[in-house]
């Protein structure tokens, strides 16, 4: 049995772009311009570049990459796949360090593709989770120093000083959502609960006083873990071990990964871990289904250095 990273998409342009076309186009040529299906042609001059196609609507040429993470990037393509690849297989993430010397490209290229391809996993499906009278789970957890905070006099660190990612877990889907939260108070819990979680769901945290309101709508369980209560007893499906072995992976990968990483990027980082525990081998999906709906989802998530802090602090 041959290696994955054997396939023709993977080590030549021209196939990776009929690969890539395949995925964005099911349905046909769209042009990204006009947004007419079918109604373009190939153009084939010697100093065509490859891929690049005439819209017969609007007279302006086009290739796949417009409108996706890959436009404007000097990446050959079957190259911006191998990446895609290598980041959807690694269960704890690839660092940008690991990317530019595997793949032959520059640090900096290296830093920029990741991101890139961070953007392509955004969940942009929508949906409540809890639907259908569901259960789910909701926890937080600290990560990295939020800059806009101060240490003690002494200079020594304290809690308030650290990001805080909460994080929901569907427990009929088994999706994953995580979100950077401005300040851990009861009216951001509630309005990340109430954007998010559907009324009739069942909702299973700890004993945090911000999840739990007066007039909160959906039906709250919590466990005490202050009490060393980490089970119901009486009821054991009352517990939040699902988020905190997500957040475990998720440690793991930040700390022996990536190491080091800003608040203005954090969310593309709980984006690729929320990305990689919804589409898991737990749940069906293999490396290679993974890599594919990593693609599918690279149309209408346009990332330009302009979006991204001009410091480029990569990991190791």
């Amino acid at each position: 049995m041959g290696s994955v990273l054997d396939a023709k998409h993977f080590r030549d342009e021209a196939a990776a772009y009929k690969w890539v076309e395949a995925r964005v186009w099911p349905n046909g040529r769209v042009c990204p311009h006009c947004g007419v299906v079918d109604d373009s042609g190939a153009l084939k001059g010697k100093s065509t570049r490859l891929g690049v196609y005439k819209c017969y609507s609007c007279r302006k040429p086009f290739t796949v990459k417009v409108g996706t993470i890959f436009e404007s990037s000097h990446i050959k393509l079957h190259i911006w796949l191998q990446a895609m690849f290598l980041i959807a297989s690694s269960k704890k993430g690839i660092s940008s360090n690991q990317l530019h010397r595997t793949l032959g490209v520059t640090l900096k290229s290296a830093w920029f593709l990741s991101h890139r391809i961070r953007e392509a996993r955004k969940d942009t499906s929508g949906g409540m989770f809890g639907s259908g009278f569901g259960g789910l789970e909701a926890d937080e957890t600290l990560q990295g120093i939020d800059p806009r905070k101060e240490p003690r006099e002494d200079g020594s660190y304290h809690a308030g000083m650290y990001n805080r990612v909460m994080t929901l877990i569907d427990r009929d889907s088994g999706a994953a959502r995580s979100f950077v939260m401005t300040e851990f108070t009861t009216e951001e819990t509630q309005r990340i609960l109430n954007e998010n979680v559907a009324k009739e769901a069942y909702l299973i945290t700890d004993e945090a006083p911000q999840y739990k309101r007066p007039g909160e709508q959906q039906t709250f369980h919590a466990v005490n873990h202050s009490e060393k209560e980490y089970v119901r007893k009486e009821a054991p499906w009352v517990h939040t071990n699902t988020v905190e072995g997500h957040y475990s992976v998720f440690k793991r990968g930040m700390k022996g990964v990536y190491q080091h990483c800003g608040r203005q990027h954090l969310h593309r980082y709980t984006a690729e871990f929320d990305f990689r525990y919804s589409h898991r081998a737990k749940l069906g999906v293999d490396d290679v289904t993974r890599f594919a709906r990593i693609v599918e989802g690279v149309k209408g998530k346009r990332l330009t250095y302009r979006t991204v802090d001009r410091e480029i602090r990569p990991e190791a």
